[in-house]
């Protein structure tokens, strides 16, 4: 199998408990992400160890291939039903890294999306390199240095959103903005800190602050459908830090 399809089939094998899918972890050195579990194979045998009689369920709904990462976008049931971004990063056939951002599945938008539907099709891996560059400088124009240049990157009359608090169209994007805002809630950027994707999709995975008060420290990771260098349509996870005293590892979020 090639990498996306052993991604595929080790983020599946959770439910089905395959341990041959397992074998492409590299047993020696893992660097482990996810700030609530250990760091290498024992990190994730503790939590199987406590998973519920019923077990894990996942359903990989997309998968890409950026170099020497892989990514997914995946429906989970762990400890309640979960939409989740896993990334790992490759070295001589095995993965030694992997990243991630989890929440809680929430019910369909305004507009009637989810946060896992949408279009699966992959096009357009000529544009690929051009099309993280287009993300990259809206994430940075945008939230980061808060230009409010949308217009410029996002198609208004086809944008489809999968936000739970969002729906299709620029215009009430922002006015979904504008909102948060006059309710106190801060959404900002502090670091874009990876940039994957494969051909029309973009995944980007950033630090900042959400919620109210200031906001709290926040990974924010944004997947992207683009069509002649437009954002057509986007979904996202948003996931609080873990603070350091509660933290299975020293690996730090990105």
């Amino acid at each position: 199998m090639n990498r996306k399809a052993q991604t595929i089939a080790l983020l599946q094998g959770i439910e089905t408990q395959d341990v041959a899918a397992m074998r492409v972890i590299n047993p020696e050195h893992y660097i482990q992400h996810n700030l609530n579990i250990a760091s290498g194979l024992e990190g994730i045998a503790r939590v199987v160890q406590h998973q519920p009689p019923q077990g894990f369920k996942a359903k990989v709904i997309r998968a890409f291939e950026d170099g020497d990462y892989t990514f997914a976008h995946t429906a989970y049931d762990f400890f309640g039903a979960k939409v989740g971004f896993d990334v790992f990063r490759w070295e001589n056939g095995l993965i030694v890294e992997h990243w991630d951002n989890l929440a809680d599945l929430a019910p369909p938008n305004a507009s009637g999306r989810t946060q896992l539907d949408g279009s699966i099709t992959l096009t357009d891996l000529e544009k690929t390199a051009e099309n993280k560059q287009i993300v990259e400088r809206f994430i940075r124009e945008n939230w980061l240095d808060q230009r409010n240049t949308y217009a410029d990157y996002i198609a208004n009359n086809v944008y489809l959103q999968h936000n739970p608090l969002g729906q299709d169209g620029l215009d009430t994007f922002l006015v979904t903005l504008k909102q948060l805002q006059e309710h106190g809630v801060v959404m900002y950027f502090t670091k874009i800190h990876k940039i994957l994707g494969e051909g029309n999709f973009v995944l980007a995975m950033s630090a900042g602050k959400f919620g109210s008060n200031g906001g709290v420290d926040t990974a924010f990771y944004d997947l992207f459908r683009l069509e002649n260098g437009k954002i057509v349509e986007h979904w996202d996870v948003i996931e609080t830090i873990t603070p350091a005293e509660q933290r299975k590892n020293n690996n730090g979020k990105f």
